[in-house]
């Protein structure tokens, strides 16, 4: 502690007040009043260390007017229940380590500065619920042991949760984070309700032990986080970083015009993934999904390599990328190729060397992060093996009837690619897999014009032979 503590006990951390060597705590009546006296609106409010009940925070509220200055309250024991409604705090308030023993009630209060509540201990319910702060407010490793309200609280440069404790039911529906909220390694152990927030929120590294609801307008970040209930995540006009997420119970993504990010993740529920508007999804790699619905996205530039299980992805109302189309001249054989226009996974344009599909437009307020959404670099492209795989895979969970003929044309054409059958080649060139008749066509009207060229032909040599013969002589009897 960097201040004098208490000369009434040893056990006393609390600030001592001159010329008495006592904190505020242990001043007798006639002290206690002269001291609060020295106490203004707008001053300094040094009560740091010091054990504060119930009828001592009434009165320093009153002489202070229901406005202090700058407030240092480190490692403050509250026992009495904290009542702030209507008060406004005109400078920053450090609350670091205090130890609120009943309700902690911020209510409707004000804050022009920063607040810091790092470390704070939460014994009884905690109430943000409307709460107006200018600056920055942090909960870093603050422990939460009921109930904490945060809804409709407007959070001018953001807010910091990190390794925070939540043990009760925690809620921030219709909260304003300005700059954003970080929950980085923090842990709710009851349900988390964080609905129609504004601003960007980072949950990397969370573990939701119950159900959690996240909505937000902006960018969400949950990587690497832990459900063991249901996750539910809405985002709207930003970017869902989910990669390498753990969620045990169900699982429901709903994006507008929005894109999201699962690689890596692990999904043992039932998972549903919708979008509105231009919503995407960048990549599935390395997904483990016991049963995984997509429905109304552009998957055009969705990385599909090392998805665990294909067959239990169901596809509905979603659009893939397009191949290149026309004559291609190339130092292989075949040395000349022709393209159809056909459905393809964005892998396949990685491995063959095209133009990448065009990603989907950033539509968050805010800038996408360098690394974010962009394929593991050391990860090489998916081979056709694989990709024959994947398409054989996704093929029959595609609800297009067109897009999933093409599925089963790019899994024939993935298995000539990796050059096993020297049938399959053949069978490509002559009527494209049994997919494509009118190559079978054409080649049946090529043969038709040669058989007919070579009977003409036949024929008019015979008669041209026939008429440089001279006529045979007429015989008499």
């Amino acid at each position: 502690m960097d201040w004098v503590t208490c000369a009434y006990s040893a056990a006393c951390s609390g600030i001592a007040h001159q010329p008495y060597d006592r904190c505020l705590a242990h001043l007798q009546p006639d002290e206690v009043a002269e001291t609060l006296d020295e106490m203004a609106p707008g001053r300094l409010l040094d009560l740091r260390g010091t054990p504060i009940n119930g009828a001592l925070l009434s009165r320093i509220i009153e002489v202070t007017g229901g406005r202090p200055g700058r407030a240092r309250l480190d490692r403050v024991t509250f026992t009495g229940d904290v009542r702030l409604s209507g008060v406004t705090f005109a400078g920053d308030v450090s609350l670091d380590g205090a130890r609120f023993e009943r309700l902690a009630s911020f209510f409707g209060a004000r804050f022009e500065g920063n607040v810091s509540l790092a470390g704070a201990g939460f014994a009884r319910e905690l109430s943000f619920h409307g709460v107006r702060v200018r600056g920055h407010v942090s909960l870093d490793r603050a422990v939460m042991s009921r109930d904490a309200l945060f809804s409709q609280a407007v959070f001018g440069h953001g807010l910091s949760c990190e390794r925070a404790r939540f043990d009760g039911y925690a809620t921030f529906d219709g909260a304003a984070l300005g700059d954003g909220a970080s929950f980085r390694g923090a842990r709710f152990g009851r349900t988390l309700s964080f609905r129609k927030v504004s601003g960007p929120a980072w949950f990397d590294t969370a573990h939701f032990a119950a159900d959690a609801y996240l909505s937000v307008t902006g960018r969400l970040s949950a990587s690497r986080a832990r459900a063991d209930g249901t996750l539910d995540v809405a985002v709207a006009a930003g970017r869902a970083n989910l990669r390498r997420m753990e969620v045990t119970g169900a699982t429901t993504i709903r994006l507008a015009d929005s894109d999201a990010d699962l690689e890596g993740s692990v999904l043992r529920g039932p998972a549903m993934v919708t979008g509105r508007g231009g919503s995407a999804l960048t990549s599935l790699r390395h997904v483990d999904a016991a049963d995984l619905a997509l429905f109304g996205l552009d998957l055009s530039g969705c990385r599909f390599a090392g998805l665990a299980r294909p067959a239990a992805v169901r596809v509905k109302n979603c659009t893939f990328a397009l191949t290149p189309r026309g004559v291609r001249v190339s130092l292989h054989w075949p040395m000349l190729r022709w393209f159809s226009r056909r459905s393809a996974l964005a892998d396949e344009h990685t491995m063959r060397g095209w133009a990448p599909p065009a990603p989907a437009p950033d539509k968050s307020p805010a800038s996408r992060p360098a690394a974010y959404g962009a394929p593991a670099a050391q990860d090489p492209p998916a081979g056709p093996d694989r990709l024959a795989a994947l398409y054989s895979g996704l093929r029959a969970q595609v609800d297009d009837v067109g897009t999933s003929a093409d599925f089963a044309f790019a899994a024939m054409e993935m298995r000539r690619q990796a050059g096993r059958r020297w049938w399959l080649s053949l069978s490509w060139l002559l009527w494209g897999y049994g997919m494509r008749m009118g190559r079978a066509a054409g080649w049946l009207v090529l043969l038709m014009a040669i058989t007919v060229a070579a009977l003409f032909w036949t024929s008019t040599s015979h008669a041209e032979r026939g008429a440089e013969q001279p006529p045979a002589p007429a015989v008499h009897p």
